[in-house]
């Protein structure tokens, strides 16, 4: 009996009037799963695709830089145009082109012809995140969009916990270009959930959020709490890009750990990284000022980072302090999302396609400034530049704490 009254108080929507959209939720994460790992997973092949394409490693590791670049362009496009031309075909068409981008990098020939690939299938995946993000939220009560965020958002932690280990064990035996065909079919897959998805709304629901045809000027949209938003956000993503960019190589260069060993902190990382973002979505709706919510977790996964890389006496420690920095990190992520979502529904295809744009900035900022920072002083850098980030992220925001109080009273 109390398992069920503290479920019932976890998950109050499932006894109000605006339920959750759970198929919608459930299909947006398995959507967001599939289009980060078509990045993510390449990472355990660099060295063959290198080989097989005859080029250094540093230019297949640069496709990364290009499927950030090319993924931040797509969202704000395609965000942009979906609040004037609807959402349907983006979330449809999305993930099934996606799988085709994915099969043609499996027969590449060309290192030229994966580029042409890896850049398709970034604009498929900004195209498809940017819609998905509005049309959650679009589609969840206020009440419940920062768990409904955070849910989907997991999909993309889910990707640090089984994407990458399993493509690489796949790829032992097909090798990456049998990956990437299965990364074709699990696109084929995230389209037929979100299709049903979609069919059953139409069928049983109504948009509690009616999508406007006004034409909206970007200047319009970017007000002062938004572009403070943003601002954050690229601290924040920076601090998470310096934290999963470098920790493993952190692990074997100050710990001297085989690579065989580091899948295990990693997975804790990850583990860390999904819980943080489930109770995140819950305190998002559970507390009224979400970027309060935002600032104070993140200034407390800012403290752990001094440590984190600082003390490099005991692998185990280090460890701990991993998952703890994941878990706080994560936790403050859906209050910032939802933060976002308070716009009006004629602007939430715009912002959520920005979302991407901004957080792709955070990430390559993060590649570049830790290959710096790790030539320059080592390790020991990354930590003071992680808790000065989350400080000036706090700061940014805090000053519209109130903004969402007044817009609900």
């Amino acid at each position: 009996m109390n398992f069920v009254s503290s479920l019932s108080r976890i998950m109050p929507d499932m006894r109000e009037s605006h339920p959750m959209p759970w198929l919608l939720v459930l299909a947006g994460c398995i959507g967001m799963f599939s289009a980060t790992s078509t990045g993510s997973t390449r990472a355990p092949f660099l060295t063959d695709m290198a080989a097989d394409f005859s080029v250094s490693l540093p230019a297949v590791a640069n496709l990364f830089g290009l499927t950030a670049t090319t993924w931040g362009v797509s969202s704000y496009l395609v965000g942009a145009a979906s609040d004037r031309y609807g959402r349907r075909i983006f979330l449809l068409a999305s993930p099934a082109l996606l799988a085709l981008t994915m099969l043609g990098a499996s027969l590449a020939g060309s290192y030229s012809m994966l580029i042409v690939m890896v850049a398709l299938a970034a604009i498929c995946c900004g195209a498809f995140t940017s819609t998905l993000m509005a049309e959650v939220s679009l589609q969840t009560a206020d009440s419940h969009q920062g768990r409904a965020l955070g849910f989907v958002m997991s999909g993309q932690s889910l990707t640090l916990l089984f994407g990458i280990p399993v493509a690489a064990w796949l790829g032992a035996s097909i090798g990456w270009r049998g990956t990437h065909a299965a990364l074709a079919g699990l696109a084929i897959f995230a389209a037929c959930c979100m299709a049903m998805a979609l069919y059953v709304r139409d069928r049983s629901s109504v948009p509690l959020k009616r999508r406007s045809n006004e034409v909206r000027s970007l200047r319009d949209v970017l007000t002062g709490p938004v572009v403070r938003l943003f601002s954050a956000l690229v601290a924040e993503r920076l601090c998470f890009g310096l934290a999963t960019f470098y920790y493993a190589s952190y692990l074997r260069t100050v710990y001297a750990m085989p690579i065989s060993a580091v899948a295990l902190p990693l997975a804790l990382f990850a583990v860390g990284n999904i819980v943080g973002t489930i109770i995140g979505g819950q305190i998002a709706d559970r507390f009224t000022y979400r970027r309060v919510n935002f600032a104070v977790a993140l200034l407390i996964s800012g403290a752990l980072g001094l440590p984190w890389f600082l003390l490099q006496s005991n692998v185990n420690v280090t460890i701990v302090i991993g998952v703890l920095f994941a878990f706080f990190n994560a936790l403050s992520r859906p209050s910032l999302l939802a933060a976002l979502a308070d716009v009006p529904a004629a602007d939430r295809g715009v912002i959520m396609g920005l979302n991407s744009s901004v957080a792709s900035m955070g990430w390559l900022m993060a590649a570049l400034l830790g290959g710096w920072l790790y030539s320059g002083i080592g390790f020991a850098g990354f930590g003071p530049v992680i808790a000065f980030m989350c400080l000036v992220a706090t700061a940014v925001v805090l000053p519209d704490s109130r903004i969402r109080a007044r817009q609900t009273s």
